[in-house]
């Protein structure tokens, strides 16, 4: 896969997170708490990944228990906790201010990016993280028309949201050196399911489960936004640098835009259009040459810009 195609793959991936609106919504509306849809999408995709790992590819299970701390950072460090914050600060702020903290990420990302392996912080990156910021502001619409104030609890979980998406691609960066995409995913979810599950109270919606349009939001859920997303989103990681793959993922919230609009009619704003311009710009401006990359060489080969 050359890093066109790897582009494109998590430009994929981030648009079916970009959808999640429809499903987590309704399964609120049907009466399940954020942290029990946390649960829910774990065991879902879970079980979709185990069920696809072993009609594809059953050796994707092997893994060394000492490989075990890179899951428990994919899995438990980010995804759990990134949930976690991302619902706390929806809770305290809006979910326009926890968005725009939310897609703090890719800076965050290339700072480690940067330090961790040795990625150069190039003018196009630069340029494309600024366009990503300002373009997210504008796409949630906290920018030029928001006037509140944010406590300091609000920052600290809106950032934290932030912080603990971006550890994703990193952890998935270090996992990837050793094991293909799929098992990276796998093991995501699987630990992350046995995290959440018991803190989730699950238990105590089980009468909810008896609608039959909870079982479809829940596949929606656990099947196109997680599974196939991160799939999409892993399989890219493997070819292209975690601080471009951050960039190109913040297309995510301008899907979501995108849908508020169509299907539940929000109406967008100027300013909102000129985000999704910018967003979509930072996507552009960020990518390079296509090129051929060996996945045994995933970090030694990375081009600069």
């Amino acid at each position: 896969m050359n890093k066109k195609m790897a582009g494109l793959s998590i430009a994929a991936g981030a648009s079916l997170w970009g959808i999640i609106g429809l499903f987590v919504s309704n399964l609120y509306a049907i009466g399940f708490t954020p942290l029990q849809v946390v649960a829910v999408r774990a065991i879902a995709a879970s079980i979709f990944l185990i069920t696809y790992a072993l009609l594809k590819n059953p050796k994707a299970f092997n893994i060394q228990m000492a490989d075990s701390k890179y899951f428990i950072g994919t899995g438990i460090i980010s995804i759990v906790l990134f949930n976690w914050c991302m619902f706390m600060a929806i809770e305290e702020t809006s979910i326009s201010v926890s968005a725009i903290l939310l897609y703090t990420a890719p800076a965050f990302v290339t700072i480690f990016a940067r330090l961790l392996f040795k990625e150069k912080i190039t003018i196009r990156k630069m340029l494309a993280l600024v366009f990503t910021i300002v373009g997210c502001a504008f796409v949630v619409g906290v920018f030029p028309s928001f006037s509140g104030t944010i406590s300091l609890f609000g920052l600290v979980v809106g950032v934290g949201s932030g912080f603990f998406y971006a550890l994703y691609s990193i952890f998935g960066k270090f996992a990837l050196e050793k094991y293909d995409s799929l098992t990276v995913t796998v093991y995501t979810f699987i630990f992350a399911a046995v995290a959440v599950t018991p803190f989730s109270g699950i238990w105590s919606a089980l009468h909810l489960f008896t609608n039959l349009k909870s079982w479809l939001y829940i596949i929606g859920l656990g099947f196109l936004s997680t599974m196939l997303a991160f799939i999409l989103y892993t399989k890219g990681l493997q070819y292209i640098e975690s601080s471009r793959a951050s960039i190109i993922a913040t297309i995510e919230p301008v899907v979501a835009a995108i849908i508020g609009f169509f299907i539940f009619h929000e109406t967008l704003q100027m300013w909102q259009y000129v985000g999704i311009i910018m967003v979509l710009a930072a996507v552009i401006i960020v990518q390079e040459n296509s090129e051929r990359i060996p996945k045994k060489s995933l970090i030694e080969n990375e081009t600069t810009l």
